[in-house]
């Protein structure tokens, strides 16, 4: 290799090096904001506070301006670096993952906007019933993020029972919400919210099982996005 091609190598090195780093501090930003809005969007409801919706719809953009930077940051290290093996995975991962962010929060823009219609009328009680349906979906997406910051496959694949289990939640909220539903006296549409609302929950759960199919990608090149994830991803100590 040509001297000159040598000199260069630190620098090529470095630049990779700090491109990988701000698209992952993009990701993890955007992870942050779009938690915060799901938060915000839920206290909105359980609070009856306007302000909180605003603040999630006007935070919404900056989730949709670093989901650019991602698809930017990750395209440009594809071109410019020509990555492999995990480097390749990480930015294959990185960009998959910010598209569920993404949607993520623009389910909690809906949340946040059905919520303030609730708001504008009589207080509804019921609103707490899904309380325990969000709770359930936030500690999904935290657990997301965590097994993608802890490089921690084992964690993403447990994903998936734990959103069977929110499902099931979902499944009996909204026959409670439908029956409720049918005898509603002139606040059919603040039960209809409700649902979506719940259905916005739900949601949120298979995004962030996504999430957790993308580490577990990055971390050991297995595809698990069309298995059920019958068999745990490491041998239990009486299997060979």
């Amino acid at each position: 290799m040509p001297p000159e091609n040598l000199s260069s190598m630190p620098h090529i090195f470095r630049d990779h090096d700090n491109a990988i780093r701000n698209l992952q501090e993009d990701l993890l930003n955007m992870a942050a904001l779009a938690r915060q809005n799901l938060e915000q969007a839920m206290q909105a409801l359980l609070r009856a506070d306007p302000d909180l919706t605003g603040a999630v719809i006007a935070a919404d953009s900056d989730v949709d301006e670093l989901e650019r930077k991602v698809d930017q940051g990750g395209l440009e290290i594809l071109v410019r670096f020509h990555p492999v093996a995990t480097d390749l995975r990480l930015i294959l991962a990185s960009m998959k993952i910010s598209t569920n962010l993404e949607r993520i929060s623009d389910h909690a823009v809906s949340i946040a906007k059905r919520a303030r219609k609730i708001s504008r009328g009589q207080p509804l009680q019921e609103v707490q019933w899904l309380e325990p349906l969000y709770a359930r979906a936030y500690a999904l997406l935290r657990d997301a993020m965590d097994s993608y910051t802890n490089h921690d496959p084992v964690l993403g694949q447990s994903l998936h029972d734990k959103d069977k289990e929110l499902d099931l939640l979902h499944k009996q909220l909204a026959r409670s919400l439908g029956s409720q539903l049918e005898v509603a006296d002139g606040r059919s549409e603040d039960w209809l919210h409700l649902i979506f609302i719940a259905r916005s929950l739900e949601r949120i759960g298979d995004l962030s099982v996504n999430i957790g199919e993308e580490t577990v990608f990055l971390e050991s090149a297995k595809d698990i996005r069309h298995e059920h994830r019958k068999q745990p991803l490491e041998a239990s100590p009486t299997e060979p």
